[in-house]
């Protein structure tokens, strides 16, 4: 990930939720991942489109751990630079309430008053 993401790259994380908003930099983007890991999140992907400065993927996404699940259509929007590293990607989901639920059944806030640090 390190090496195709530009170090001032924004990942949006569409939702309501603890995960959700714009991971900004590898470091927040890598810990984003590392918690989809997880809660065991995969991918099958159904469709990609490019052009010179932008990628679309479309997949099915779902869980295999947690409470609850999670098992939708998501449309992912990749911008490239003109050297090729990813700067931008917007994640769209097909179900943001079953991602929304999902997500506040198996990940707390931090404790008061951490989370307002």
């Amino acid at each position: 990930m390190r090496a195709v993401l530009t170090d001032e790259d924004e990942w949006t994380i569409p939702g309501h939720h603890p995960l959700s908003g714009t991971k900004r930099g590898v470091e927040e983007v890598a810990a984003f991942f590392t918690e989809l890991g997880r809660a065991g999140f995969q991918a099958e992907p159904l469709f990609l489109e490019a052009n010179e400065g932008y990628v679309v993927d479309i997949h099915r996404g779902w869980t295999t751990e947690g409470i609850g699940t999670v098992d939708t259509l998501w449309a992912l929007v990749w911008h490239f630079t003109a050297d090729g590293k990813i700067d931008r990607v917007v994640n769209l989901s097909a179900d943001q309430h079953q991602m929304d639920s999902y997500v506040w059944n198996n990940y707390a806030l931090a404790a008061l008053p951490d989370r307002l640090a």
